[in-house]
C-alpha cells in the first residue's frame, strides 16, 4: 500500500514511541494532544499537526487514538470539535486505546452510520514494547479491514490478532489485564515473603525465573522490582481503570471475577496513597506497608518507667 497520511491522536507513554516508529517507517503523520510538549517532540522529528481532532479528521483518512479512557476516546469521537466532525465517507478509525468493550462498540455503530470503517486494536507489550515496536495488538471489526491496514500495524507490534467483531479486540485486551494483574501480584507476595524470611528478593527471582513460576512479568519487571525501580512503563493508576472496566464486563456477561476483585481494591488502595503514577508493580510497596503494619503491631510494647 502506498503510505497514507496518519492522524494520530494521544502522546503519552505508549502513544509517543508509537507515532514516532510510524514516523521512522515513512508515513506522514498528523499528530494531536494536549500536551504540547508532546506535540513539539513529534513535530521536531517531521510530523504536522491539528489544533483540533476535527481537524485531524479532515487532514487525514485514516486516524488512531492512544487515550486513557472510555471518556476520552468519547468525547475525541463526538465531542463539540470531535473526529465525527471531519470524518469522511471511507475513512477508517482505529482506536489502540484500553476502554469498555460496550463503549467500543457503540462509537464503531454510530461511525459506521457515516461509512466510517472501525476497528477496535488494543496493545500490550507497554512502554518497552511501543518503543521496541513488539507490541501484541488484539484486533476486533472485519477482517478486511484489518488486511487493508495490516501494514501500519506490522510497524507496532509483533503479533497482530484478528479477535473477532467489534468490541472482540477490548474484550481480549480485558482478560490480558486479568493475566497481567494476577501475575504481578504474585510475583510481588513472592518476593516480599522471601524478603521477611531474610532471603535476598533477587536470589528468589533469579531462581523463580528459572523454573515454573517463570513469567514475562517477571522477566520485565522483576528486575526493576528488586531494584525498588517503580518508574512508569504502565502506570498503576491506569491498571486500576482497567481492572474497573473488567469488573463491569464482567457482570455484563456474567463471569465471576473474585480475585481480579481483590486486587482491584488493592490498586485503589494503592491510588489512595498518591501512588498511581507508579508502575503497575508498585504495588508491591502497598504490600511492604502491610507487613510493617503486622510486624510494629506484633512488637512488644515498652514498660513503663
Amino acid at each position: 500500500m502506498i503510505n497514507p497520511t496518519i492522524g494520530f491522536i494521544g502522546l503519552g507513554i505508549m502513544g509517543r514511541p508509537m507515532a514516532t516508529n510510524l514516523l521512522k517507517a515513512g508515513f506522514a503523520l498528523v499528530v494531536f494532544d494536549i500536551n504540547s510538549a508532546a506535540v513539539k517532540d513529534l513535530v521536531e522529528i517531521g510530523a504536522q499537526t491539528a489544533s483540533s481532532p476535527q481537524e485531524i479528521a479532515e487532514k487525514c483518512k485514516i486516524v488512531i487514538t492512544m487515550l486513557p479512557d472510555s471518556p476520552d476516546v468519547e468525547l475525541v469521537c463526538l465531542g463539540e470539535q470531535g473526529l465525527i466532525k471531519g470524518l469522511k465517507e471511507d475513512s477508517l478509525f482505529i482506536d489502540m486505546s484500553t476502554i469498555s468493550p460496550k463503549v467500543s462498540i457503540r462509537l464503531a455503530q454510530i461511525l459506521e452510520e457515516k461509512k466510517v470503517s472501525c476497528l477496535d486494536a488494543p496493545v500490550s507489550g507497554g512502554e518497552v514494547g511501543a518503543i521496541n515496536a513488539a507490541l501484541s495488538i488484539m484486533v476486533g471489526g472485519d477482517a478486511q479491514v484489518l488486511e487493508q491496514v495490516r501494514p501500519i500495524f506490522e510497524v507496532l507490534g509483533k503479533t497482530i490478532t484478528l479477535c473477532g467483531g467489534h468490541g472482540a479486540g477490548q474484550v481480549v485486551k480485558a482478560c490480558n489485564q486479568v493475566q497481567v494483574a494476577l501475575n504481578i501480584l504474585g510475583m510481588s507476595e513472592a518476593l516480599l515473603l522471601g524478603k521477611m524470611a531474610g532471603v535476598d528478593p533477587q536470589i528468589v527471582h533469579q531462581v523463580l525465573s528459572k523454573g515454573y513460576a517463570q513469567s514475562r512479568v517477571s522477566d520485565v519487571r522483576g528486575p526493576k522490582v528488586v531494584q525498588g525501580d517503580f518508574q512508569p512503563g504502565f502506570k498503576s493508576k491506569f491498571h486500576y481503570k482497567d481492572l474497573k472496566i473488567i469488573l463491569e464486563t464482567g457482570k455484563e456477561y456474567h463471569a465471576p471475577l473474585p480475585v481480579t476483585s481483590l486486587v482491584h481494591d488493592l490498586f485503589a488502595t494503592l491510588i489512595d496513597c498518591g501512588r498511581g503514577d507508579l508502575d503497575h508493580s508498585g504495588i508491591i510497596t502497598l504490600l511492604e506497608d502491610m507487613a510493617l503494619d503486622i510486624k510494629t503491631s506484633r512488637l512488644p510494647e515498652k514498660e513503663a518507667p
